[in-house]
């Protein structure tokens, strides 16, 4: 039961931190506004403007008890209550009480007003909206009526517009001044979002400044920190394996010179498939150094970019019909090469390949799926490794180091992504990138 209650609650609380510490500031004092408000409308305005009324219906009343019992001097009277009590009054002959009722029941003044007319025993009718600043009172009397134009300052206290105005506009000072507090305090925690969303991509970032609160500044710097040991850690392992790969290259110069002097043909075809192979080996180790490599993020026609990958082919069997324009903000040469190394290995396995792109509402998602022999369920987690292969069997085992699928899902990864194999339609492996946009 509290679960769900408390669950409901959090639906329905605001999801972002400004707006959340605007509630926690700005909740109480409408709540303390409300209750003052209610307080001062039940034990004083409406108190007071009861009195004031009832006051002003007992002067109607003694107006008519006088002048009943003492009608001779009815216009010396009249003419006392006018100049004593500012009571317009005057006697309409021969005339009925109108029957339409202008009673406003939401009027304060409409229902203090009915209440003490009726509790005086009078028959009467009154508007409060014909006259600007004068309640219009008409008394049965005889065959006529008295006519009553009394001042609404008589009946209600003026005061109330003035307390309504010092009650809202200190509270709104106050929200405002709160608003402006909170957003250079929730500035800062945004700023190392972004910066942390930029990073998490691959993305350059310029140099970081923590700001804002004590607890907020300790995080960004701690966040730099760990920024920069990745970074060092990323080149660190580049220049690693670069200059492992560059070491060896000028030995494997020197024995393919050794092998062009070589006299037994066979012998030395044998020897350069394997220097061959090394040096496929080295390349794929450079591609692995580079995949954590500094580039530029650019926005690009990402189909135009994955037909230009499967063109370098010229292979009938892969089949790609989208030429829809899809801009996409990334970095271009590691799209590319997660594609082609996608690509490469459904070649390898497969006869057929069908590609395919679909625009989403904030989702790219790319399809690639072929006839070959798939990957087992229980091998899916462990291909993304790297220098690891599923079946060290297969022809081309030797020719391959296992990180094809690796650089694929670092690739992705770093642009925000996420990379999934599945069975494909076609029998085979079906790989879905999903890039966020």
């Amino acid at each position: 039961m509290f679960y769900g209650l408390n669950k409901a609650i959090k639906n329905i609380l605001p999801k972002q931190l400004f707006y959340r510490g605007l509630l926690i500031v700005a909740l109480p004092i409408i709540i303390l506004q409300i209750t003052i408000l209610i307080v001062f409308f039940d034990s004083l305005w409406i108190k007071t403007n009861k009195g004031m009324t009832r006051a002003l219906v007992s002067e109607v009343k003694v107006f008519t008890d006088i002048y009943e019992n003492d009608g001779t001097k009815s216009k010396f009277i009249i003419s006392v209550f006018k100049k004593r009590l500012s009571l317009d009054i005057n006697y309409i002959e021969n005339k009925l009480l109108p029957e339409n009722n202008n009673e406003r029941w939401f009027s304060p003044i409409d229902r203090t007003l009915r209440r003490e007319l009726k509790s005086s025993n009078l028959d009467y009718w009154f508007s409060t909206t014909n006259l600007k600043g004068f309640v219009d009172l008409k008394i049965k009397y005889d065959d006529g009526y008295f006519q009553f134009y009394l001042p609404k300052e008589r009946l209600t206290s003026s005061s109330v517009r003035i307390f309504a105005l010092w009650i809202t506009l200190p509270a709104f000072l106050i929200i405002g001044i709160a608003i402006l507090f909170l957003k250079n305090q929730t500035r800062p925690i945004k700023k190392l979002a972004e910066a942390s969303e930029k990073f998490g991509k691959g993305e350059n970032i310029d140099e970081f400044r923590p700001s804002g609160a004590l607890e907020i500044r300790k995080a960004g710097f701690e966040f730099d920190r760990m920024r920069k040991r990745i970074l060092r850690h990323l080149n660190q392992r580049s220049e690693m394996l670069s200059g492992i790969s560059h070491d060896l290259r000028t030995p494997l110069t020197r024995i393919k010179l050794q092998l062009a002097l070589i006299e037994n043909k066979k012998i030395s075809s044998s020897l350069s498939n394997d220097v061959h192979e090394m040096e496929k080996m080295l390349n794929e180790y450079l591609q692995f150094a580079s995949t954590g490599a500094n580039v530029q993020t650019e926005t690009f026609n990402i189909s135009e970019l994955i037909k230009s990958v499967l063109n370098k082919y010229n292979n009938s069997s892969i089949n790609y019909n989208n030429d829809d324009k899809i801009l996409y903000t990334g970095r271009k040469n590691l799209i590319k090469r997660c594609i082609g190394n996608l690509v490469d290995n459904s070649i390898k396995y497969a006869k057929t390949i069908n590609v395919k792109i679909e625009k989403l509402a904030k989702i790219l998602v790319i399809y690639i799926e072929d006839d070959g022999p798939g990957i087992p369920n229980n091998e899916v987690d462990n291909v993304f490794k790297p220098f690891y292969k599923v079946d060290k069997s297969r022809a081309d085992s030797k020719s391959s180091v296992g990180l094809g699928l690796s650089i694929s899902s670092d690739i992705v990864k770093s642009h925000g992504g996420n990379i999934e194999l599945t069975r494909s339609s076609l029998g085979g492996l079906k790989v879905k990138i999903f890039l966020p946009l």
